[in-house]
């Protein structure tokens, strides 16, 4: 099957997950507290999502760290990799930002503000690559390097923001504001919605034209199909691995920088909420398509900034956004349970093996 079907077929098994888990949520909801509390806990999470222009606004928000990490990950996807350090990857990106964010005053803001997140982008992109660069040079598994970067990561920057970089202005562990020249604008009044989101759109556009129309992004998705096939054809597979999990730590990189340049204004101690976790869960559901991970953020961030509307109206734990997160991924990488509900056709896709995800 070809032409536009073929791709709407494809998006059919992930937003059939995703409709078959809300379903299930709602289900749960009203066999243990009844319909009533289903339909406000429903009706509060659709408004406090998307019931007004400020809801919605603080759901892409929300959404953008979950599109940057959830594109750092699908970077790794494609070139067979599993980059589980996104989060620590976010972790150096916001660090780097609010060093040079609160350090560097003297600078005008056309100058500031760029090199300010072009330093989250180049901690990220080093975080990142360390791992490649083990994995090319010694066969270390990126899995266990990134996990545990994740953790030396977390520490660095809990020690650094409870230490020299505290401000001792502030009761709690936190760094200085950033200067002023170095923030993302707003873009629009009376809301959080920052200049971040729009970086993020852009980075969704710039991967995928890297992975569809550029040279380097055809040896990482030959790299990710088949390595030894790559090597065969003179890519060179080592530097693959090098340069998709750097420009992937760069990604995550700039998230952390956002969250400090577009929202916080500073560096908290364990300021993120397992941005980079839920990033893997985003590229998944998004089958490592970079335009499909667009959407897939924008449900976890709607999700996610609904919660609280949700829990206020109808007295449902905030526990039930993760359940049904939960069940999304089990039936995206599950899909034959979902073809098999709604009867379609065709060969489930083996969402679990990194090879597939190249090939795609």
């Amino acid at each position: 099957m070809t032409g536009p079907w073929k791709h709407w077929r494809r998006a059919l098994v992930p937003v059939l997950a995703v409709f078959t888990a809300l379903a299930a949520g709602f289900l749960l909801v009203t066999l243990t507290n009844g319909f009533e509390a289903a339909r406000l806990a429903y009706s509060g999470l659709w408004a406090g999502a998307f019931g007004r222009w400020r809801a919605l606004a603080d759901s892409l928000v929300a959404a953008t760290p979950y599109l940057l990490t959830g594109l750092a990950v699908t970077l790794g996807f494609r070139c067979g990799l599993f980059n589980i350090g996104a989060e620590g990857q976010l972790y150096v990106g916001a660090l780097a930002a609010a060093a040079v964010g609160v350090h560097i005053t003297v600078l005008p803001w056309a100058i500031h503000l760029p090199l300010t997140v072009l330093a989250g982008m180049a901690a990220g992109m080093a975080w990142g690559a360390f791992p490649g660069w083990l994995k090319a040079r010694t066969g270390a598994h990126e899995v266990i390097n990134t996990i545990m970067m994740n953790f030396i990561a977390i520490a660095l920057v809990d020690v650094l923001v409870k230490g020299p970089l505290c401000d001792p202005a502030s009761t709690i562990p936190r760094t200085a504001n950033v200067a002023e020249t170095a923030r993302l604008p707003l873009l629009a009044p009376n809301t959080r919605l920052h200049a971040g989101f729009l970086l993020a759109l852009l980075c969704a556009i710039g991967v995928w034209l890297l992975l569809t129309r550029l040279p380097l992004g055809f040896e990482i998705r030959a790299v990710g199909a088949n390595p030894d096939a790559a090597q065969q054809a003179g890519i060179r597979v080592r530097r693959s691995y090098v340069l998709a999990l750097g420009m992937s730590g760069a990604i995550a990189g700039l998230a952390g920088a956002g969250e400090v340049l577009g929202l916080n204004g500073n560096l908290p101690a364990a300021f993120s909420s397992g941005y980079g976790f839920d990033g893997i869960a985003v590229a998944l559901l998004a089958r490592a398509n970079p335009i499909a991970v667009i959407p897939a953020a924008l449900l976890w961030g709607a999700l996610r900034n609904g919660a609280g509307l949700m829990q206020l109206r109808s007295g449902i734990s905030v526990d039930l956004i993760n359940i049904i997160q939960a069940l999304v991924i089990m039936f995206v990488a599950a899909d034959a349970i979902v073809r098999w509900l709604y009867r379609i056709k065709g060969e489930s896709s083996d969402l679990v093996t990194l090879r597939g995800w190249g090939a795609q």
